[in-house]
């Protein structure tokens, strides 16, 4: 499936229905006077987060979505049906913003949340409703309020607990096919991986998505490599790990440059929790790494582990830290239709 995680869109509610000009004619009814009824209102443009999709390609073949408008009035008092509401089904962490991207008019954190965005037009009066004292037989009818429309733009930013973030070729794509089931491309040249990747980590009785997203280099924020569109993906991670290649990278430096660029996108990025992972120790002794952890924390990390991605030490030590920064429960541990920020103070893990 191709991803996609942009898009733009136009929307309009339906128009309502107008209303009828009708009189009562029946045999042997002197004076039967006005009987139009109302026209229909029209449909409303709905949203509605659902679960199983992770792209927002649909929109790239389908960008405009026009409710039904209300159906008109008719005689003998009847209203007019209303126009069938359009549903436009996106994925859960959502953002629906306006057309200069200014304003967030919608943010679906939770499965089956839904959002009336525009309303249909309601529809038009018909003759009956205009009858006085003084104005018996009205001729006169509304022609039913038009719907609203606009265009919106469609962000998805993908709903993780734990996001990981590094340079290019740091092993972020190994770390992550170590610790689920996910099958990201690995290769030895930077920027192998080119779209975010997301993975179900189980452990300790625990369970929580993981989200790996293209690699950082400097001068991301100005669009240099891949840019920083995708640190999107992690605004919504609850604690970030800082994957680091101490086989190949100077620690101080690699920490520096993505130190920075997280500063530079904003949205908090830099003032989320973040655990800093060594990677490669498979291929260095215990001396140097321990080396090179004494020179991070030094340099302002908050936590420092030695890891292998490739084959799997130290991770368990890295995520029973991970956990205590986690929500009680998190978004795939509760029901679906159950908001995950609802109640998301972390908690220290315990195995009862």
């Amino acid at each position: 499936m191709h991803f996609l995680d942009q898009a733009k869109i136009f929307i309009r509610s339906g128009t309502g229905g107008q209303g009828a000009v009708s009189f009562r004619r029946e045999k042997y009814v002197e004076y039967g006077g006005p009987d139009g009824g109302n026209g229909g209102k029209g449909g409303d443009i709905v949203f509605e987060a659902v679960s199983g999709l992770n792209t927002l390609i649909d929109f790239r073949y389908t960008q405009h979505f026009k409710a039904k408008r209300g159906t008109g009035g008719m005689g003998r008092n009847r209203t007019g049906a209303g126009g069938e509401d359009l549903v436009i089904k996106v994925p859960v962490g959502t953002q629906v913003l306006s057309e200069d991207k200014e304003e967030v008019l919608a943010d679906f954190t939770h499965a089956g949340q839904t959002i009336t965005l525009l309303r249909g037009g309601d529809g038009g009066r018909g003759n009956l409703s205009y009858k006085t004292s003084t104005n018996r037989t009205p001729r006169q009818h509304g022609p039913g309020w038009p719907g609203a429309e606009m265009y919106v733009w469609l962000r998805l930013k993908l709903m993780a607990d734990a996001g990981l973030v590094g340079l290019p070729n740091a092993g972020k794509s190994t770390f992550i096919n170590q610790v689920t089931n996910t099958h990201a491309k690995v290769g030895d040249y930077p920027f192998t991986t080119l779209r975010p990747q997301l993975g179900v980590v189980q452990h300790k009785n625990r369970e929580f998505v993981l989200a790996d997203i293209p690699g950082l280099i400097e001068g991301a924020a100005e669009g240099a490599g891949i840019g920083d569109r995708f640190l999107g993906h992690i605004e919504r991670c609850q604690v970030l790990i800082h994957l680091i290649d101490a086989n190949g990278e100077d620690p101080l430096e690699a920490m520096r440059i993505v130190n920075g660029e997280l500063t530079n996108y904003g949205a908090g990025l830099d003032e989320k929790p973040r655990l800093v992972a060594l990677n490669k120790g498979d291929l260095l002794d215990d001396e140097l790494m321990q080396h090179f952890s004494d020179e991070v924390l030094a340099a302002g990390a908050e936590r420092v582990f030695p890891i292998s991605a490739a084959t799997g030490a130290g991770i368990e030590a890295l995520f029973d830290a991970l956990l205590e920064y986690l929500p009680r429960d998190t978004a795939t541990e509760k029901p679906e239709g159950v908001d995950p920020n609802a109640d998301n103070e972390p908690g220290v893990w315990s195995p009862v």
